[in-house]
């Protein structure tokens, strides 16, 4: 049975025990990173900010700063930190604009928000290819549509810790969610049309 993060964390923390901290690192990297390389677009720009996430853990749980709770969920919390570590870099840049809660999704009802979750969507999305036609329309899209995107399939967060993390209610990262599926599914509808349009001229 493999150990759970808390169990590792608390081995890190007791006995300064590097294999449990690599493990962490090793368990969760692939989803940090996607998210990270996500917001960046920037595969070199993406391993900075990775190492730059895990640099800040350790300084956290050196310090027993007590942002970690023993009992929450290590790789929220981690992306709480790579998130932070992203907007950092992405402010400094000038390509990031902070976003009203209240957002573009005034006027939906709860089930309009609801649809966001429809399973059918997240298969349909998950079995998109990830090429480069698909990467340009999620560049795309608004910072805020994105971001819940990126957290919900590179990170495979619930909409409830999407929430959390982004400080916002579950209502509006639904509404975000589903304003992203719709927004990306016009984006590559109206790319592949550009593409049969431009075949048929040449």
């Amino acid at each position: 049975m493999h150990p759970s993060d808390e169990s590792l964390v608390a081995a890190y923390l007791e006995n300064n025990d590097e294999q449990a901290f690599r493990l962490l690192v090793e368990r969760h990297q692939e989803r940090v990173f996607g998210y990270l390389m996500g917001m960046v677009r920037d595969r070199s720009v993406a391993n900075d900010l990775f190492q730059e996430t895990y640099l800040r853990v350790i300084s956290a749980l050196q310090k027993r700063r007590g942002s970690y709770d023993q009992q929450g969920r290590w790789l929220g919390w981690v992306l709480r930190i790579a998130r932070n570590a992203a907007l950092d870099h992405l402010r400094s840049r000038k390509k990031w604009t902070d976003v009203d809660s209240a957002g573009d999704e005034e006027g939906l009802s709860y089930w309009d928000r609801l649809e966001a979750d429809d399973p059918r969507q997240d298969e349909q999305l998950q079995r998109a290819e990830q090429g480069e036609l698909l990467e340009q329309c999620i560049d795309k899209l608004s910072p805020e549509q994105r971001e819940v995107l990126l957290l919900r399939h590179e990170a495979e967060l619930t909409f409830k810790e999407i929430a959390e993390l982004t400080d916002c209610s579950i209502n509006t990262a639904l509404g975000r969610m589903r304003y992203a599926l719709l927004n990306l599914r016009r984006l590559m509808t109206e790319s592949s049309s550009d593409n049969v349009a431009r075949l048929n001229s040449a």
